[in-house]
């Protein structure tokens, strides 16, 4: 085994850890879900966050202001991005893991879509394909007409579809912002809006319960660290479909804590989805057809704006260098 070989053996390795950290981060999440409202879940979770985000800025040695370079975009960021939080927080919170993750597997099938009118990407035949494969996959997890498809399964899509939007969006303007810029706005939103809706759904937090949320704030942290690692030692092409190692996850830790038995539509429609998400990365990567490869270069999870984004750092430091 060559060195290459092993550096990206250890990069899937540490990529696998990274994406587990998310699991139990969204496992802490569904716990909290079944006794509390998503806008309570997300107000403290980004309340908790803002240290971990102070301490990064203060590594931010660019110069400038934090008034945005490009303001429509960023506001539309933004709103993907709170959006996309509430959304997942609360699909977590009504459906089994693993259905969520397979429907929140659809985010690389908006992220092709949308990079033809935001990045002007031209996408051909093989990947259209990968689409419409991606959305039969959808289409089978949610068997519409045979099951019921709650608010549930909207939150799940409208989480993909958000999460996929912001990523294209950081595509477009990632190299004219500060890396603040594109953390604090959602992160700001959420604690905004929030606070706004909280006294309507407020429920008293016994001390384990906060203690709960301040895991989550720090797992979400420490797992985009990973991920970062994971980059560095290892090629795009080998990390980026270590995230559809948390359906495994899902798998695990629906069955210990939740008593959750995926049926067989949800692991066949899981796995069409992971096939057409792979396909899409393998297009971008190895075979080198696409000029922006937006699918490979979202490097962590969904965008929920809860959260400080390590990897926003990565790329300013690489630029820098």
């Amino acid at each position: 085994m060559n060195d290459q070989a092993r550096s990206n053996l250890k990069a899937a390795f540490i990529a696998m850890i990274a994406f587990g950290l998310f699991a139990t981060h969204d496992v802490a999440v569904k716990i909290l879900g079944g006794v509390y409202s998503p806008f309570q879940i997300i107000f403290f979770s980004v309340l908790l966050s803002f240290p971990l985000a102070t301490l990064m800025l203060m590594r931010d040695s660019t110069s400038g202001h934090l008034r945005p370079v490009h303001p429509w975009w960023t506001a539309l960021r933004t709103i993907a991005a709170v959006a996309t939080g509430f959304s997942a927080f609360y699909a977590f919170s009504v459906l089994p893991l693993a259905q969520v993750y397979a429907i929140l597997f659809a985010s690389p099938l908006f992220i092709t879509v949308l990079s033809i009118p935001i990045l002007h990407e031209r996408v051909g035949v093989h990947r259209w394909f990968a689409v419409a494969l991606g959305l039969v996959g959808v289409f089978v997890v949610l068997r519409p007409g045979s099951a019921e498809i709650g608010l549930g399964h909207a939150a799940a899509l409208v989480a993909a579809a958000g999460s996929a939007t912001a990523s294209v969006i950081i595509r477009k303007i990632g190299k004219d912002e500060r890396s603040a810029v594109l953390m604090l706005y959602p992160m700001v939103a959420n604690f905004v809006v929030m606070a706004a809706i909280l006294p309507m759904v407020y429920r008293p937090m016994p001390l384990e319960h906060l203690g709960l949320l301040a895991i989550v704030s720090f797992l979400a942290f420490l797992a985009g660290l990973c991920v970062i690692a994971a980059y560095r030692h290892g090629d795009a092409a080998v990390v980026a479909p270590m995230q559809y190692s948390q359906i495994l996850w899902a798998a695990g830790y629906g069955l210990l804590f939740f008593d959750e038995q995926g049926d067989i539509f949800t692991w066949t429609g899981a796995g069409i989805v992971i096939l057409s998400g792979m396909y899409i990365v393998l297009r971008e990567s190895i075979f080198g057809t696409s000029r922006n490869t937006p699918v490979l270069n979202t490097k962590t999870r969904y965008e929920s704006g809860t959260m400080p984004r390590v990897n926003l750092f990565q790329k300013r430091a690489k630029r820098d260098h």
